[in-house]
Protein backbone atom coordinates (compact mmCIF):
# COMPACT_ATOMS: atom_id res chain seq x y z
CA UNK A 1 0.00 0.00 0.00
CA UNK A 2 1.23 3.48 -0.85
CA UNK A 3 1.75 6.08 1.82
CA UNK A 4 -1.17 8.50 2.06
CA UNK A 5 -0.19 12.10 1.48
CA UNK A 6 -1.55 14.67 3.91
CA UNK A 7 -3.64 17.56 2.64
CA UNK A 8 -1.85 20.91 2.43
CA UNK A 9 -2.96 24.15 4.05
CA UNK A 10 -1.33 27.55 4.37
CA UNK A 11 -1.65 29.69 7.48
CA UNK A 12 -0.94 33.27 8.44
CA UNK A 13 0.43 34.16 11.83
CA UNK A 14 -0.77 37.77 12.11
CA UNK A 15 1.34 39.88 14.45
CA UNK A 16 1.99 43.49 15.44
CA UNK A 17 4.54 45.23 17.60
CA UNK A 18 2.49 47.09 20.21
CA UNK A 19 3.77 49.49 22.88
CA UNK A 20 3.58 46.63 25.40
CA UNK A 21 5.52 44.27 23.11
CA UNK A 22 4.71 41.86 20.30
CA UNK A 23 1.18 40.54 19.92
CA UNK A 24 -0.28 37.76 17.78
CA UNK A 25 -3.85 37.54 16.52
CA UNK A 26 -5.82 34.35 17.09
CA UNK A 27 -9.29 33.55 15.74
CA UNK A 28 -11.83 30.95 16.77
CA UNK A 29 -12.62 28.01 14.53
CA UNK A 30 -16.16 28.09 13.19
CA UNK A 31 -17.49 24.81 14.57
CA UNK A 32 -15.65 24.10 17.83
CA UNK A 33 -14.66 27.69 18.76
CA UNK A 34 -11.08 26.61 19.46
CA UNK A 35 -8.37 29.30 19.22
CA UNK A 36 -6.37 28.91 16.00
CA UNK A 37 -4.57 30.96 13.37
CA UNK A 38 -6.18 31.76 9.98
CA UNK A 39 -5.52 29.02 7.42
CA UNK A 40 -6.95 27.48 4.31
CA UNK A 41 -6.47 25.05 1.45
CA UNK A 42 -3.92 25.61 -1.26
CA UNK A 43 -5.30 26.96 -4.53
CA UNK A 44 -3.97 26.55 -8.03
CA UNK A 45 -2.01 29.59 -9.29
CA UNK A 46 -1.93 31.24 -5.84
CA UNK A 47 1.47 31.41 -4.12
CA UNK A 48 1.47 29.84 -0.63
CA UNK A 49 2.27 33.11 1.20
CA UNK A 50 -0.44 34.93 -0.78
CA UNK A 51 -2.94 32.21 0.17
CA UNK A 52 -2.03 32.76 3.84
CA UNK A 53 -2.66 36.51 3.44
CA UNK A 54 -6.05 35.85 1.80
CA UNK A 55 -7.06 33.62 4.73
CA UNK A 56 -5.97 36.30 7.24
CA UNK A 57 -8.29 38.76 5.50
CA UNK A 58 -11.24 36.35 5.20
CA UNK A 59 -11.02 34.83 8.71
CA UNK A 60 -9.53 37.64 10.82
CA UNK A 61 -10.19 40.84 8.88
CA UNK A 62 -6.55 41.90 8.76
CA UNK A 63 -4.24 42.97 5.98
CA UNK A 64 -0.52 43.58 5.99
CA UNK A 65 2.85 42.47 4.73
CA UNK A 66 3.19 38.71 4.49
CA UNK A 67 6.68 37.20 4.38
CA UNK A 68 7.47 34.76 1.56
CA UNK A 69 9.60 32.64 3.90
CA UNK A 70 7.59 30.44 6.29
CA UNK A 71 8.34 30.43 10.02
CA UNK A 72 7.53 26.75 10.38
CA UNK A 73 5.05 24.02 9.71
CA UNK A 74 3.01 21.54 11.67
CA UNK A 75 0.48 18.75 11.23
CA UNK A 76 -3.02 18.72 12.70
CA UNK A 77 -6.15 16.64 12.33
CA UNK A 78 -9.03 18.51 10.71
CA UNK A 79 -12.47 17.20 11.57
CA UNK A 80 -14.67 17.19 8.47
CA UNK A 81 -18.42 17.75 8.33
CA UNK A 82 -19.09 14.00 8.00
CA UNK A 83 -17.17 13.37 11.24
CA UNK A 84 -14.09 11.91 9.57
CA UNK A 85 -10.61 13.26 10.27
CA UNK A 86 -8.10 14.47 7.70
CA UNK A 87 -4.40 14.97 8.48
CA UNK A 88 -3.24 18.37 7.24
CA UNK A 89 0.27 19.72 6.71
CA UNK A 90 0.19 23.43 7.52
CA UNK A 91 2.91 25.88 6.46
CA UNK A 92 2.89 29.09 8.53
CA UNK A 93 3.78 32.51 7.13
CA UNK A 94 4.23 35.59 9.36
CA UNK A 95 2.01 38.53 8.46
CA UNK A 96 2.80 41.96 9.90
CA UNK A 97 -0.62 43.56 10.30
CA UNK A 98 -1.01 47.13 9.07
CA UNK A 99 -4.82 47.28 8.76
CA UNK A 100 -7.52 45.81 11.00
CA UNK A 101 -10.96 45.96 9.43
CA UNK A 102 -14.24 46.39 11.33
CA UNK A 103 -16.04 44.31 8.73
CA UNK A 104 -14.71 41.19 6.97
CA UNK A 105 -16.11 38.06 5.27
CA UNK A 106 -16.23 35.74 8.33
CA UNK A 107 -16.88 38.41 11.00
CA UNK A 108 -20.14 36.82 12.14
CA UNK A 109 -18.63 33.32 12.33
CA UNK A 110 -15.46 33.94 14.35
CA UNK A 111 -13.98 35.90 17.23
CA UNK A 112 -10.54 37.44 16.99
CA UNK A 113 -8.24 38.41 19.84
CA UNK A 114 -4.82 40.08 20.11
CA UNK A 115 -2.61 38.35 22.66
CA UNK A 116 0.96 38.36 23.87
CA UNK A 117 2.87 35.28 22.66
CA UNK A 118 2.68 33.85 26.22
CA UNK A 119 -1.11 34.32 26.33
CA UNK A 120 -1.45 32.81 22.85
CA UNK A 121 0.53 29.75 23.96
CA UNK A 122 -2.01 29.16 26.75
CA UNK A 123 -5.04 29.43 24.44
CA UNK A 124 -3.85 27.86 21.18
CA UNK A 125 -5.62 24.62 20.33
CA UNK A 126 -3.08 23.21 17.88
CA UNK A 127 -0.09 21.68 19.69
CA UNK A 128 2.05 21.86 16.54
CA UNK A 129 1.90 25.65 16.70
CA UNK A 130 3.48 25.80 20.15
CA UNK A 131 7.13 25.45 19.04
CA UNK A 132 6.60 28.03 16.28
CA UNK A 133 5.14 30.56 18.73
CA UNK A 134 7.89 29.86 21.28
CA UNK A 135 10.58 30.37 18.62
CA UNK A 136 9.03 33.68 17.51
CA UNK A 137 8.56 34.87 21.07
CA UNK A 138 12.25 34.18 21.72
CA UNK A 139 13.22 36.11 18.59
CA UNK A 140 11.09 39.10 19.64
CA UNK A 141 12.58 39.13 23.13
CA UNK A 142 16.17 38.97 21.86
Amino acid sequence: MGERKNSVQYAALPYRLAATGPQVLLVTSRETRRWIIPKGWSKKNVAPHDMAAIEAFEEAGVRGKVKKKPVGDYIYDKRLEDGSVLACDVTVFPLEVSTELADWPERTQRERRWLSPAEALELISEPGLVPILKRLAGRWEA
